[in-house]
């Protein structure tokens, strides 16, 4: 029987962590080729991860809601082959040297499209970590807790007035995570194989810094996997709660900032009568030809978009920066902005612009119903070029939204209400709403933003236009 170890991949075309969001296998389970052993949620989408090789569960290296650095463990199995064997980290704590020596032989893939390295670095010996064997779940409590205060003493993990060689084991995410937090990493206790400082190492250091209370430290130096930063919300006081800002909320945020602080939007507004369209929404509800299909006012809305890019085909472009050119698109790939529970996403349609009004109608349904069940794919989210956000849903006649990183344009739809309208001369109750285009001053004028603006007003004033303009 040998056993074989499964690495966190990169499931995101360059992230380099992902949280284990559920566990779907304990130790003892059988596992097959291909069988699905976890979900994670990076940076940009929750992801299912299958196991690439058939065998039993032998340990899960981290628990639920831990953040795991692509290439660590995160379970090992037991196999019948003798192919490809690597040490289980459990194994590895006792002869820390022997294993490193070992480990980069014959390393497999472990996802489809992924691999990982087979150069033969290795790093120098380390002590055993504290938190490793309750880590890998193979250890009793009794023992854990005087490994864990012994670490703190060791030099060589330290470098407490050592040689440069001895400069603590950290990724590069992890350096950056430490010095952000103002953390000195030589004075942060390793628990990661090999004495790598972790993550979670870091938030242990930096929450005892805030709060150096004698007991509490050592405990999360003694289990890093249920450190107190895991946990959805961590308590401080009574009076505030702080939530640790990580996944697509983290991402998001960053890239709004990077938006608003490097394209020059301008926003303008127009308010329109609608209710031929709400008439119109209602008809194809009821049109056979059109029933299993999901009819609602974002799909005319999406459609009016469509048709004032083909009108005004000028604002469907990018601003490359490093060759200062403006990219002509000649395709249109549609985000719709989708609130989840993980946080604002903006998936995208692809080639919105060939679709017709079914192909539309589905491509929407099944955008949202995977974006609700946070299925939604790195690749979904990737060469959009204007988005719809829909804050009408939530009762808000209009805002000035800001662009998604790398589109030129994002309209934002209000609520459509019942009003008083001047129509034929006489004022009375009509369906109206407010439109709001955010652009990128940069790639569209005020003239060519304001076209366009106008024409989607225009085609939902009128629908007929989604014909005769098509």
């Amino acid at each position: 029987m040998t056993i074989r170890e499964f690495k966190m991949p990169d499931v995101g075309e360059g992230l380099t962590e992902a949280e284990i969001l559920k566990w779907y296998v304990q130790p003892g389970d059988t596992v097959t080729d291909g069988q699905v052993v976890c979900e994670v949620e990076t940076a940009k989408a929750a992801v299912e991860l299958p196991i690439p090789f058939d065998g039993v569960v032998h340990a899960l290296l981290f628990e639920e809601g831990t953040t795991v650095d692509v290439g660590q463990v995160i379970i090992s199995v037991q196999t019948g082959s003798g192919e490809a064997a690597e040490a289980p980290a459990q194994e590895a704590a006792p002869a820390a040297a022997a294993a490193e020596e070992a480990a980069p032989e014959a390393r497999q893939p472990v996802l489809v499209g992924y691999g990982v390295s087979t150069a033969s670095t290795k790093r120098r010996p380390r002590k055993a970590p504290a938190g490793a064997a309750v880590q890998n779940g193979t250890a009793p409590a009794a023992p854990a807790a005087p490994a864990a205060a012994a670490a703190p003493a060791a030099p060589a993990v330290n470098g407490n007035g050592h040689a440069a060689a001895e400069r603590p084991l950290a990724k590069p995410p992890v350096r950056k995570l430490a010095k952000d937090l103002g953390i000195d990493l030589a004075s942060v206790v390793p628990t990661g194989d090999g004495g790598v400082v972790t993550r979670e190492d870091v938030h242990a250091a930096a929450a005892a810094a805030i709060a150096p209370q004698a007991a509490p430290a050592p405990a999360a130096v003694q289990a890093p996997a249920a450190a107190p930063v895991q946990a959805p919300a961590v308590e401080t006081s009574a009076r505030e709660t702080r939530i640790p800002v990580k996944g697509v909320r983290k991402v998001t945020a960053q890239a709004m900032v990077g938006s608003a602080f490097t394209a020059p939007h301008v926003t303008e507004f127009i308010t329109l009568d609608v209710t031929r369209t709400m008439k119109l929404v209602q008809e194809l509800k009821d049109d056979p030809d059109l029933a299993g299909l999901r009819i609602n006012p974002l799909l005319l809305i999406a459609k009016a978009v469509l048709v004032a890019v083909r009108r005004n085909p000028d604002v469907n472009a990018s601003w490359d920066e490093a060759a200062q050119e403006i990219v002509l698109k000649h395709y249109v790939n549609l985000g719709i902005a989708a609130a989840t529970p993980r946080g604002l996403i903006v998936p995208n349609i692809k080639d919105a612009h060939a679709k017709s009004l079914g192909e539309l109608s589905t491509a929407l349904s099944e955008l949202v119903a995977t974006a609700r069940e946070g299925k939604t794919s790195p690749a979904d989210m990737q060469n959009g070029t204007l988005t719809i956000t829909n804050v009408g849903v939530f009762g808000v006649d209009t805002g000035t939204p800001i662009l998604n990183p790398g589109e030129s344009a994002i309209l934002a739809v209000g609520a459509i209400k019942l009003q008083p309208w001047v129509h034929k001369g006489k004022v009375k109750p009509r369906q109206v709403t407010t439109l709001a285009l955010s652009f990128d001053h940069r790639l569209i004028d005020g003239e060519l933003g304001s076209k366009f603006l106008a024409d989607i007003a225009a085609v939902l004033e009128h629908p007929r236009r989604l014909i005769t303009w098509a």
